[in-house]
């Protein structure tokens, strides 16, 4: 029934021109080929495709039947005689249809499913695709930019494999995927790199090439990550895409290095024709997914100038670091770290001028670590954070250490990274007391500026001393080393003329703050303690509020652990507080009596 309602308007359409055609043809047409095809008639619709007789209504009307053979091929993808006949009919289809509409009804239906199917239908139809743009001479570069952007678009949607057991199994089929793609791709960059003459339709396939490029450097490269040992660099599939596409960069555009090496900089001797809105939108995710590329896992590595310092590299390498730091994906943190290590590295300790500080990166990178080692869910993350900013801090000179400091001490509102920063200054101040006439930054008036931000309680007596007992007991370390070192006839830090503003900002609010605080979770204790009966027989869940805090749900024998946990705390910090005071008693007296000697 189906193959004769076909034939009925096949008969009708050949006594017609191909400018009589009516929209009511189309229709008629698709829906009675498709009934063929549900109806598993296809040698007879085989037949009819390729009878000579039937050219013209094919080439205008045929293009309609390619979505039904395809949703045929995908779901009957376990019967292979069947298979066999709808890549046939798909071939002639391609062959004989209007390239223009095919185009059109190929993108169409590349753009239908999601998940799990939207690697099957883009490995399926890339060759077709290919084939059809082939035949399309005008317009060309329109047809390619097209059919990648779109091929881009729907694979952006598929998740990004993490670990390498993901990446092994390829449930989505995202490697595939990339395989397939280039050699898609790789044709067009040949006739761009082969062209003899330069021409406006060459021009255009380039641009739409190098966009291309540059979005699949933001996905799925960015996010990706490079598991394999070198021996097995073959076996990864997005190594291979990414190798590929920085090597169709230089094919097509200027080499890769002056793209990365002049990125921001005003004048750019490299050509991509028109990224005013790339630039806005992806061109330093794209940038940063190239330098980490090339850098880390030294695709193209070969290709960089020999010339370029290690100084110049962290410099340019540093606003890509930030961009990376700045996103909120693990995967993506990883490779800022992994990239401002590659850029420390190479430098000498001590030998990063403080000038650099100037740079924006240079201060904005080392907040993201701080993000990062306080934020991030991740621990291996959180300690290479940590790690990478001593590293950094290792690297910077005397000045340059300095001014990192005073910024990180302002901005982190963090107790531990605070301490961590008064740490690093104890050591500076140990380094310059070993050389005092070559370093005036952690010494005299300079340091002493410093200790006004470390030596000091954020809110007086009222300071919350459990949450930042971290800085506090760095800071009281600071200090009892800073007596013990500097005597107060030397003076070299400057301590003994501050000492009086430091036990007013400093060791008298803490002792306040000790006794108010230690006061409170006695009276904590002693409550829970007393409820504690009520409680056990009730079986209930107690609550203590603390500091106007509740603190969370637990078992009373829980909560009297955190609160005697909280006084040990307390006693910790007075026991170094009273260490401190008694030292600066003796250090006092002992100079008072050496005056006194000398008279």
């Amino acid at each position: 029934m189906a193959v004769e309602e076909l034939q009925s308007i096949i008969k009708r359409c050949q006594i017609l021109e191909e400018e009589d055609f009516k929209e009511e043809d189309f229709g008629l047409f698709q829906l009675a080929g498709q009934k063929c095809i549900d109806e598993g008639h296809i040698d007879q619709l085989l037949e009819i495709i390729q009878n000579e007789k039937n050219r013209l209504i094919v080439w205008n009307m045929g293009w309609n039947l390619v979505g039904p053979v395809v949703r045929c091929l995908l779901w009957n993808d376990k019967e292979e005689d069947k298979k066999k006949h709808y890549f046939l009919m798909l071939d002639l289809l391609v062959k004989l249809c209007n390239p223009k509409e095919l185009l059109l009804g190929l993108l169409e239906l590349i753009e239908e499913p999601s998940g799990k199917q939207i690697s099957q239908i883009i490995i399926l139809l890339l060759p077709p695709l290919h084939t059809v743009i082939q035949k399309l001479h005008n317009n060309k570069a329109y047809s390619v930019g097209l059919a990648l952007s779109t091929l881009w678009n729907q694979l952006s949607l598929l998740p990004v494999p993490y670990s390498r057991e993901q990446m092994q199994a390829d449930e989505y089929g995202l490697g595939q995927c990339c395989k397939a793609l280039i050699e898609f791709t790789k044709p067009f960059v040949e006739e761009v790199t082969d062209a003899k003459e330069n021409s406006v339709e060459n021009d255009m396939l380039r641009e739409e090439l190098l966009k291309f490029c540059f979005k699949s450097l933001k996905y799925p490269l960015l996010t990706a990550q490079f598991h394999e040992q070198p021996e097995e660099v073959g076996s990864d599939p997005l190594r291979c895409f990414a190798s590929e596409i920085i090597g169709f960069l230089s094919a097509i555009g200027d080499p890769f290095f002056k793209m990365i090496l002049n990125y921001g900089k005003k004048k750019r001797i490299w050509r991509p024709l028109e990224f005013e809105e790339e630039e806005d939108k992806q061109l330093a995710d794209t940038m940063a997914s190239l330098a980490y590329l090339v850098f880390v896992q030294g695709i193209s590595m070969d290709e960089l100038p020999l010339v370029l310092s290690p100084l110049y590299l962290l410099k340019f390498n540093m606003g890509h670091v930030d961009v990376f730091l700045q996103r909120t994906e693990e995967s993506v943190y990883s490779k800022g770290l992994d990239l401002l290590e590659n850029g420390l590295l190479r430098i000498e300790d001590n030998h990063l001028p403080h000038q650099y500080l100037e740079i924006k990166s240079f201060l904005t990178v080392p907040q993201g670590l701080v993000k990062v080692m306080t934020l991030c869910p991740i621990e291996i993350l959180r300690r290479k954070g940590l790690t990478m900013l001593q590293l950094y801090i290792n690297k910077l000179a005397s000045q340059g250490k300095y001014t990192l400091f005073r910024c990180l001490l302002n901005t982190s509102n963090h107790s531990g990274v605070e301490a961590f920063i008064i740490q690093n200054i104890k050591t500076q101040i140990d380094v310059s007391l070993k050389r005092p006439q070559t370093d005036k930054w952690f010494t005299g008036p300079q340091l002493v500026s410093l200790l006004d931000l470390v030596l000091v309680l954020p809110e007086g007596a009222e300071t919350d001393l459990l949450q930042n007992s971290d800085r506090i007991m760095a800071s009281l370390n600071l200090l009892r080393y800073l007596i013990i070192k500097d005597n107060e006839n030397d003076n070299q830090t400057g301590l003994w003329t501050e000492l009086g503003k430091i036990e007013n900002n400093f060791l008298k609010p803490l002792h306040t703050g000790l006794n108010m605080s230690k006061a409170h979770y006695e009276a904590e204790i002693k409550n829970s303690q007393e409820n504690s009966n009520e409680v056990q027989k009730s079986k209930d869940i107690c609550s203590v509020t603390v500091c106007g805090e509740e603190i969370p749900s637990m078992p009373p024998e829980m909560q009297l652990k955190v609160l005697h946990s909280a006084l040990f705390t307390f006693d910790l910090i007075e026991s170094v507080l009273a260490r401190v005071e008694e030292l600066i008693e003796i250090k006092t007296k002992s100079t008072s009596e050496e005056n006194t000697a000398m008279k």
